[in-house]
């Protein structure tokens, strides 16, 4: 009986068909047919002649080896088609294979052309899909954030709203294109927090030219000083860690920046401290401080291109207007100081009286075991201990942190309360957040030190396991408290 392949198919139900001919092409230049994961999702969506163009693979000789092989060919009129455009599964599969492709090594630029063969351009949420799937199925975090710095290469310049800054810079029509994008409608809007976090990475950016032409001078103390300055990227980026991932993740379940930007965030932040502590002295520290300064570019092109219009798209006005109170509590770092928001400020007092409100008996009295006070009492007494307190319960949400005088070493913003406190850390730190509380739990441990150096201050976290008269675990108490007064006193005692 005659076998007959159609080019007008795929390569998908061609292989599906006829399994040998996968064997066929292979040799010829289609390497990656032989993978399941890849056949089932480009080979839905490419026919051999089409492949053959992407790969450079001269089509005579394909159906030269088909034929070869007792195939007849049905070449007309395939090779002037294109394959249909894939619906939003097909491309979240696609976008997901050419990440999963080039953790696997494939080279960038043959994962590139296929990515140009089959999208004229990409959202930010199709790029955070396929992210946050890779993650699902089991591909480590770790590895994911790995590749972060690497496939937003492949997206450059291929996202709907790069697309429209390029187009402002030919035209110079920033507000028709600012009706196109959601991110950079709210950028134009005086004191939003999207307008804020964009003018802050305007600050980043300059301060990073002036590193690179400082590392290339002979002056290191000058270098020092840029590097000192650039520490307001590690401000930016607490920002962000505590106001955006966490609500993306735990109230519109969109991990994928959580998950990988965060953590690039983290170690970029360790990074800038570990080379402004050794300085130059490092061995290889000019190539340690420019891939550093690259990265930091590219974040702030993800932030344009992915971040900031994820949040767009999934924020309520009151979302973003939590944030904005919130932003205070950070070190501003531009130059003239973060502009008011009207609209926020007017709703400043409900917004706030809703997510301070207390109940309490008819009488204001909050009757404990050993005593009554009213809210407002209860309230100034934790704010009075010179300690940085939160309660975790026994569900893992965050119920309560205290205000007090002085400035947190460890921000905690208000709409964290509510939220699972494993989703406030960055994902390596949210391992060990969650080894502690269940040790915690289980009783094996009762309390929980951590030493830290913060600011040049000694500091004491301890977490503690809260249990009831029976002994029965409520939650975890976690206390913050600086140590430098007791370094201080010990060493004037000792210089007596």
């Amino acid at each position: 009986m005659e076998r007959t392949i159609q080019f007008k198919k795929s390569v998908y139900e061609i292989c599906t068909e006829y399994p040998e001919v996968k064997d066929i092409l292979s040799p010829l230049g289609f390497a990656d047919i032989t993978k399941p994961e890849i056949l089932n999702t480009v080979g839905r969506l490419v026919t051999i002649p089409k492949g053959a163009s992407v790969r450079g693979i001269a089509l005579s000789g394909v159906i030269e080896a088909l034929q070869s092989a007792g195939f007849s060919v049905e070449v007309a009129p395939v090779e002037q088609s294109a394959p249909a455009a894939p619906g939003r599964d097909d491309r979240t599969a696609l976008l997901r294979e050419y990440v999963g492709r080039l953790s696997r090594g494939d080279d960038l630029e043959a994962v590139r052309k296929d990515f140009v063969a089959h999208f004229e351009s990409v959202d930010a949420a199709e790029i955070a899909r396929a992210e946050q799937e890779l993650i699902q199925s089991g591909t480590p975090v770790a590895e994911v954030q790995r590749l972060c710095d690497v496939h937003s290469a492949l997206f450059h310049g291929a996202t709907r709203e790069e697309q429209i800054a390029n187009a402002e810079k030919a035209v110079q029509a920033s507000a028709d294109a600012a009706a196109k994008s959601a991110g950079t409608a709210l950028s134009g809007i005086a004191g939003h927090p999207i307008a804020v976090l964009s003018a802050e990475n305007d600050v980043i950016s300059d301060l990073i030219a002036e590193t690179r032409q400082c590392a290339d001078g002979a002056d290191k103390s000058a270098l020092a000083e840029k590097l000192d300055a650039l520490h307001a990227a590690a401000v930016h980026y607490a920002e962000k860690g505590d106001l955006l991932y966490p609500v993306l993740k735990s109230r519109y379940q969109v991990s994928g920046p959580a998950d990988v930007m965060w953590g690039v965030d983290v170690e970029m932040k360790n990074e800038l401290k570990t080379l402004s502590n050794a300085g130059a002295a490092l061995p290889n520290f000019q190539d340690r401080l420019g891939k550093l300064l690259t990265r930091a570019e590219e974040m702030i092109y993800k932030e344009r291109n992915i971040l900031f219009p994820l949040c767009a798209q999934n924020f309520t006005e009151e979302d973003w207007m939590r944030i904005y109170y919130e932003l205070p509590n950070y070190d501003c770092i531009l130059p003239s100081g973060r502009p008011v928001w009207p609209a926020a400020e007017k709703r400043r007092e409900a917004l706030n009286s809703r997510a301070h409100g207390a109940a309490a008996g008819e009488d204001g009295l909050i009757r404990l075991n050993s005593g009554h006070m009213t809210a407002h009492q209860i309230e100034a007494v934790f704010n009075t201990v010179p300690l940085e307190i939160s309660f975790i319960d026994d569900q893992n949400r965050n119920c309560f942190f205290n205000a007090g005088s002085e400035k947190k070493l460890f921000k905690r913003p208000d709409e964290a309360v509510g939220r699972e406190v494993f989703d406030c850390h960055p994902p390596k730190y949210a391992a060990m957040a969650r080894q502690i509380i269940q040790n915690l739990r289980s009783g094996a441990r009762d309390s929980v030190d951590v030493w830290l150096n913060k600011r040049g201050e000694p500091v004491l976290v301890r977490y503690m396991a809260v249990r009831d008269r029976n002994g029965e675990y409520v939650g975890t108490l976690e206390c913050v408290q600086k140590m430098g007064f007791a370094r201080d006193h010990f060493k004037i005692a000792a210089e007596k």
